[in-house]
């Protein structure tokens, strides 16, 4: 090979990974920067917090009253978030056990029927949460479970259950039998077996499953708005609603960038604290 077809190829090489990793930068800023937005007009003081944030970063100094003034709608910001990380932890803890077993008796055993079933959960994925808000409605007022915090969370759990079964089926499909086997053999027996064994296996599926299902939970509206009538339950999504709506309609600009950091902070927590599993686990999800 001739030394100008060696620099040739370096030269297209250098190009090409220069314009690869440009074009990440740039797409890196078009994501990053609403965040950074929101961030800096959080900070401006209550005098520049009434006004739309342009330009979004404080020019009279940095200053927390946005986050003071958030604090005076409803019944705190605390009490509001307290309310959705009990409602969004809750339903992560009961999505991924429900989950976990349905997904390895899918994946496992044999009964009657089992691909009906599994079909008819999945066919659930294709019904607009919308249509059925006032059946689970009229269930929960049955069940005297109608604005509360456990009837939510019963409500999130079965709107996640059938992406998550699907997902943890996938999950175990792709463990190999040989190890299950094997751990038969030394003496381990179902429950055991899929705590011991195959659940440090699976966790990808585990850690994709969970993140969908408390970003789900910590961000769902529609249904926190209409199954929950007390202002102390709301969750902070409804919470939000009151302060862009201010008073006498006026937008508090300053308290709503506050709102949307609070909400923001516990998602990019919990994504980067299980971001190392997520991608396996979706790819254990897309191919059996």
């Amino acid at each position: 090979m001739s030394a100008a077809t060696k620099q040739t190829r370096a030269r297209r090489k250098f190009f090409g990974g220069l314009g690869f990793h440009g074009f990440g930068v740039v797409a890196s800023f078009f994501f990053l920067a609403p965040f950074f937005w929101a961030g800096l007009s959080s900070l401006r003081s209550g005098s520049e917090s009434q006004t739309p944030p342009l330009p979004p970063w404080p020019t009279n100094g940095i200053s927390f009253d946005s986050y003071a003034t958030l604090d005076t709608f409803g019944s705190g910001i605390w009490q509001h978030t307290f309310n959705s990380l009990l409602v969004s932890l809750s339903t992560v803890v009961l999505t991924v056990i429900v989950s976990l077993l349905a997904g390895y008796g899918f994946s496992r055993y044999r009964f009657p029927f089992k691909n009906v079933f599994f079909v008819l959960i999945i066919a659930t994925l294709m019904i607009p949460f919308q249509s059925i808000l006032t059946p689970l409605f009229i269930i929960l007022a049955n069940l005297g479970l109608n604005n509360s915090l456990v009837g939510l969370i019963l409500v999130y759990v079965t709107l996640q259950l059938p992406f998550s079964v699907f997902m943890m089926r996938n999950a175990f499909d792709a463990v190999p039998r040989e190890i299950e086997e094997a751990a038969r053999i030394d003496g381990a027996r179902d429950l055991k077996l899929l705590v011991r064994v195959l659940l440090p296996l699976v966790m990808p599926g585990v850690a994709t499953v969970a993140i969908f299902a408390f970003l789900n939970a910590w961000n769902e509206f529609l249904a926190a708005l209409i199954l929950l009538s007390d202002n102390d339950k709301y969750t902070l999504p409804v919470l939000m609603t009151a302060v862009r709506a201010g008073r006498l309609g006026a937008i508090n600009w300053g308290a709503v960038q506050a709102g949307v950091m609070v909400m923001t902070i516990p998602c990019l927590v919990i994504f980067l604290l299980l971001q190392r599993y997520y991608m396996r686990g979706l790819m254990a999800g897309a191919v059996k």
